[in-house]
């Protein structure tokens, strides 16, 4: 398989197939952890459909598929960063590091300061994956009947042009 794909702001047309993925996605996340219910599973195509609306959300795709994709969040000089979902037969293929990458030159252009985003601290996986991505673990709650962390990354001031040009030239447009 090669390893190609595309990153793009999803749209509405896209909810469909997002949901499906992040079904999968958080089926296997929810297995993987020993709970039966997670809010992800809950959503509805029509959840999906608001949220490309009224948030940020993007998708990684090949072949005319999805593959990954990644919500975000702002309030202020924060962002909350949730459902980052990879197909699983192209995950460890850089398309979450991708999405997160991408996320990342976003934030930065819109000004804001700090990341949040939440998983499971009893998934060495996940974790090891944030932690390379510049987050750390702040806290942990039980609250969702499972230990539960909550990562923050912290951005600098940068040349945020120098930055974005670095990478995914086309997207710079689409930030501003």
């Amino acid at each position: 398989m090669e390893n190609c794909f595309v990153l793009r702001h999803a749209v509405v047309s896209d909810a469909a197939e997002i949901h499906v993925l992040l079904q999968e996605a958080f089926r296997e996340y929810a297995e993987f952890i020993g709970v039966t219910q997670l809010e992800a599973l809950n959503e509805s195509i029509k959840d999906v459909e608001y949220e490309i609306k009224n948030n940020t959300v993007f998708v990684a795709i090949a072949d005319g598929c999805i593959i990954g994709t990644i919500r975000v969040r702002i309030s202020g000089d924060e962002a909350y960063i949730s459902r980052l979902a990879v197909s699983k037969p192209h995950r460890n293929m850089g398309v979450g590091e991708s999405l997160i990458n991408l996320v990342d030159r976003f934030l930065q252009s819109k000004g804001v300061k700090k990341a949040i985003l939440y998983t499971a601290s009893n998934n060495p996986n996940l974790v090891r994956f944030y932690y390379g991505r510049g987050f750390y673990i702040d806290s942990v709650s039980h609250e969702r009947g499972y230990p539960r962390a909550r990562m923050i990354k912290e951005y600098r001031n940068i040349d945020t042009d120098e930055e974005l040009c670095s990478c995914h030239n086309s997207q710079i447009n689409s930030f501003r």
